[in-house]
């Protein structure tokens, strides 16, 4: 990691030393979405439920060209939902990437630039059955867009079956620092910084494969040793044939979890020490899916999600299941969608079961 900050860095000082910026184009973009859903069974609550939600995101991005050939881009979200972060006032997810031709993408992010790539085989034609508004417990990959982070890309076409490797660090794990001079965090037991790496490459027309790994640094302390280090990593694979596409993925992530004391190997439950409060060893999920598209305006889908939990005293494990059949209708910018699914052990707790139907309308501009 330490070479490919150094990389970044000379790159970076190399742009801002023998290039000037033209001006750049000014885009928004973005999507309206309403729904009516409709639960039935357990829930957060313990009894049925109904709701209306309307939600919408804004990008407004800038694009330029350099005068040596060099590209860059710049965007930032407006999202109602970010007023509650601190310092958001509405705006998140931003990034600035720079492009050399050929070469390499350099980038740094804030709540965007996320590797993981748990969801990629996902073919459901409106979202993933554990995340329609179903809130289900499920522990996924981690992503590095959960911290500020500044990552390198290669370009596609440089490696053998167009393989893309994208590397990126968050010095500190921090979320929100939305200031060009702000200061990451201090050490709080859960470590000081993260690394995600990514590839992605097509062996042959129609199908594509890729894995991601992540893992945290320098956790724990003197009284709180580390006994697991937190580390993650997905494969997927999907694949088109005809009007027909099929998608798998698989991962495993095994949480932090540290002792009680610089000599004790007792495991350390308490969230407030940095230990691991849901007392896991590790987390496994397994997710298949297939679509079909009918003709140019109709698809459907059907999606399947499995997750399982090693927890590390004995005791009685429940498996999440999750499944949905979905249709999805586009007339240009708008899609109207039919969800129905049904949700076993929700939040790894036995007989914690649901049922969903929703009704969909997504706006895009």
């Amino acid at each position: 990691m330490k070479n490919i900050m150094k990389i970044i860095v000379g790159l970076l000082t190399s742009v801002s030393l023998i290039t000037s910026s033209n001006a750049g184009e000014l885009t928004v973009t973005g999507s309206a979405k309403a729904s009516y859903n409709i639960i039935s069974g357990w829930n957060s609550v313990g009894a049925a439920a109904k709701g209306i939600g309307i939600a919408n995101e804004i990008d407004f991005g800038a694009t330029g060209e350099l005068d040596n050939g060099m590209t860059w881009k710049y965007q930032v979200q407006f999202d109602p939902g970010a007023t509650t972060t601190a310092g958001g006032g509405g705006i998140d997810d931003s990034r600035l990437e720079v492009t050399i031709p050929n070469i390499a993408t350099l980038a740094m992010y804030v709540s965007e630039g996320g590797l993981d790539t748990d969801n990629a085989g996902s073919q459901s034609v409106y979202g993933r059955p554990t995340d329609i508004g179903m809130s289900s417990g499920i522990v996924d990959g981690p992503g590095i867009d959960a911290f500020s982070n500044i990552q390198i890309h290669s370009p596609k076409g440089l490696l053998p079956l167009d393989a893309v490797f994208k590397a990126a660090y968050a010095p500190g794990q921090n979320g929100s620092i939305n200031s060009k001079n702000a200061a990451g965090t201090v050490n709080n037991l859960y470590g000081d910084s993260a690394e995600q790496y990514q590839i992605k490459l097509t062996p042959e027309a129609g199908l594509n494969v890729g894995a991601d790994y992540y893992k945290e640094s320098a956790a724990g302390s003197t009284t709180n040793t580390v006994v697991q280090a937190f580390e993650a990593g997905s494969v997927f694979a999907t694949y088109d044939f005809g009007a027909a596409s099929f998608g798998v993925s698989a991962t495993k992530r095994a949480p932090l979890i540290l002792s009680t004391s610089a000599t004790a190997t007792t495991i350390s439950n308490n969230s407030t020490a940095g230990g691991n409060a849901d007392s896991v060893r590790l987390y496994e999920s397994e997710k298949a899916s297939v679509a079909y598209n009918i003709n140019d305006a109709l698809s459907v889908s059907y999606e399947m999600e499995k997750s399982s939990r090693e927890l590390i005293t004995q005791a009685a494990e429940s498996d999440i299941k999750a499944e949905a059949v979905q249709a999805a209708y586009t007339m240009g910018g708008m899609t109207l969608a039919l969800s129905h699914g049904k949700m076993g052990n929700r939040n790894y707790v036995k007989d914690q079961d649901s049922t969903q139907t929703l009704f969909g309308v997504s706006m895009a501009f």
